[in-house]
């Protein structure tokens, strides 16, 4: 039989039997390597273990601890899933049911209401089917007969996502047992190597996401190779419930959400005191990386959205209204405010760079069902830069902001990961500026050494773009910075500066977020630290407690140096036992908390308590002072 070559990740090539399985190339690479094996790329583009390869071919074998092969191992779990929710409610239609991140789901049409209980015993049954080895096997039929066999089987939502489809499409599906399903794939070979499953959850979700259509019922699940990561899993989750900012918000009094503006956070004192410390923290930041700040309006005509492009491209997005018989919108982003910023003047090369910030107010309409706390919200304030450049500055450029990037993110504790998108089918502008763009940020990247996942096709419809994901003190990513590179926005704006030659020259301009929405930024970092934020950012950094009335006026005099000092302070005068007073600024999860009685009031000292490392003992006010002032400046975690 003829031989092929296989080009494998470590660069290595491998003679393999042309039509040799991807199962069977890792079964000759290690048998460790195929008993942990998942899926695998074959040309970068992801397939099943049972994926014959028939010509020369680069392959990497993917195990579960890669996105990838997650994805494809949560597919076969939500097939899981339909199966087992057909053989014991046999009236219900399926919907979708895709892989998401740590887990998947499946929309179901059913007479039958879903409840807590009614998951345990999916549950079981899809442990079941697990146990059954069933294979999957893929078939295919013409779009026709396609239609013709979901109609046979009463799956008219099936039949409706292949009507989309085009006449000459050939439709494939997956067979495991006695059930099938529309799927383009790919999945496990077999249905056993799903080991650990857990339902998760119910909600109600509309076919294809539109309020006007049928309400589905969807059921949420993950599930593992291994017992032992889904425990793991469900711990993170446990406390991630306990971190949910939702919750902590609340009780640490920092926003709130009222029905009278869905989507629209309002900040309360102690909230505000927060997003003003970290709105300070970035200024700092950015008058040392010689920024200038601007501001530009929240509402512009509709001439300059459709200049921008986002009146083509972002309207469903936007909230558009109209003044004096003409169309305006809220803005959805401040970009092309920075645009008419950088048109007041005319410009020369030597001015180049302009670092110009924003902290702007947007709003983008968001489905009601998609709205989460901070984290999704329909009002926000983004902190956003625009660099003005020539093209041979632009990689010293991006590696300035990448820097930035890194200081701040560094400066709470966060590790992040890198990823890099490239051009999308809905873009603006020449395969040569995209080549540019990509080709700079790439290099960009590789000189300073940074690792980076590559994103084919996911990039802004203006330019390729760096995406920042956080990862927090329990294992999440949260996707927050980005730099965009943009030849779109100059060219239709007009952009000029007169160049060394004298002659009007086009700019470059970068597109850049640290926090990305400041709102959802606070979500994160009260999820990260559970709601016990370092001393320099807490809205409230030191409790002061007298044991009883007649140490108030001490107390007050204490509460007046620390004012003094700058340091945010609050006195508890409740006329309440001090274990009381302790155990509630404990839940307020203030940082230090000073105890004043009769020993304290004579010898002109103060107890102090640390959140985070109990009793201090007796110290001197100006010690205690020199202390916090430390912490704050040095903005220790």
């Amino acid at each position: 039989m003829e031989n092929i070559k296989i080009s494998l990740k470590d660069s290595s090539i491998k003679e393999v039997k042309k039509g040799v399985t991807v199962f069977e190339i890792a079964k000759e690479i290690s048998g460790r390597l195929a008993k942990e094996a998942v899926a695998g790329e074959v040309n970068n583009k992801v397939v099943g273990l049972l994926h014959p390869v028939h010509e020369d071919a680069e392959v990497n074998i993917l195990k579960f601890d890669d996105e990838k092969a997650q994805s494809v191992f949560r597919h076969t779990s939500s097939h899981i899933l339909a199966q087992a929710v057909k053989r014991l409610f046999p009236s219900t239609k399926l919907a979708i049911g895709p892989a998401i991140e740590n887990g998947f789901y499946y929309d179901f049409d059913s007479e039958h209401r879903f409840t807590e209980n009614d998951l345990e015993k999916i549950e079981k049954e899809m442990k079941k089917i697990a146990g059954e080895n069933l294979e999957l096997e893929r078939f295919e039929l013409p779009r026709a007969e396609a239609i013709a066999y979901m109609k046979e089987r009463e799956e008219g939502y099936k039949v409706e996502l292949i009507q989309d489809l085009p006449d000459d499409a050939i439709i494939s599906f997956y067979k495991q047992g006695d059930f099938v399903d529309l799927c383009a794939g790919p999945h496990l070979p077999s249905t056993k190597l799903v080991k650990a499953i857990k339902l998760l959850s119910l909600a109600g979700a509309y076919w294809r996401g539109d309020e006007n259509k049928q309400m589905l019922q969807r059921i949420y699940g993950t599930s593992f190779p291994k017992q032992k990561l889904l425990e793991e899993h469900l711990h993170r989750l446990e406390e991630a419930k306990k971190r949910d900012h939702r919750k902590l918000g609340k009780e640490l009094k920092l926003f709130t959400i009222l029905e009278e503006g869905p989507g629209f956070p309002f900040f309360l004192p102690k909230g505000t005191q927060l997003k003003n410390t970290l709105l300070e923290y970035w200024r700092e930041v950015h008058r040392k990386a010689e920024y200038v700040e601007v501001e530009t309006p929240i509402m512009l005509n509709r001439k300059l959205w459709e200049t921008s492009g986002h009146w083509y491209h972002y309207k469903e997005n936007m909230y558009a209204l109209k003044i004096d018989d003409e169309d305006f919108a809220i803005k959805p982003m401040n970009c092309p405010g920075g645009m008419l910023v950088y048109k007041t003047e005319m410009h020369s090369y030597r001015d180049f760079p302009i670092r110009m910030g924003e902290i702007g107010r947007v709003h983008r309409h968001e489905l009601s069902g998609a709205l989460h706390g901070l984290m999704r919200v329909r009002a926000f304030t983004q902190d956003d830069a625009h660099i003005f450049m020539l093209p041979e500055q632009i990689k010293d450029e991006i590696k300035g902001v990448v820097k930035l990037i890194d200081e701040v993110y560094t400066r709470f504790g966060f590790k992040y990961r890198v990823e890099l998108s490239t051009k999308p089918e809905d873009s603006m502008g020449s395969e040569e500026e995209w080549e540019i763009a990509e080709s700079s940020l790439k290099a960009a990247l590789e000189e300073l050494n940074l690792p980076y996942k590559l994103n084919e096709g996911d990039g802004a419809f203006y330019g390729p773009k760096i995406d920042f994901h956080l990862e927090d003190c329990i294992g999440r990513t949260w996707q927050c910075g980005t730099i965009q590179l943009d030849f779109q926005l100059p060219q239709r704006f007009d952009l000029t500066y007169v160049g060394k030659d004298g002659e009007k020259h086009r700019p470059v301009v970068i597109h850049r977020v640290a926090f990305g929405s400041v709102e959802r930024f606070i979500g994160i970092l009260t999820e990260h630290f559970a709601g016990k934020f370092p001393t320099w950012l807490s809205p409230v950094q030191v409790k002061i407690l007298p044991i009883a009335d007649k140490f108030k006026d001490y107390a007050q005099k204490i509460t007046d140096q620390l004012k003094e000092n700058g340091i945010y302070v609050e006195i508890d005068e409740r006329n309440e036992k001090i274990g009381y007073k302790i155990r509630e600024a404990q839940l307020e999860k203030v940082p230090y908390m000073i105890i004043v009685g009769e020993k304290e009031q004579e010898s002109n000292t103060i107890s102090v308590r640390s959140r985070d490392h109990g009793e201090l003992g007796s110290q001197e006010v100006e010690m205690f002072i020199n202390k916090i002032e430390e912490e704050i400046k040095n903005k220790t975690l």
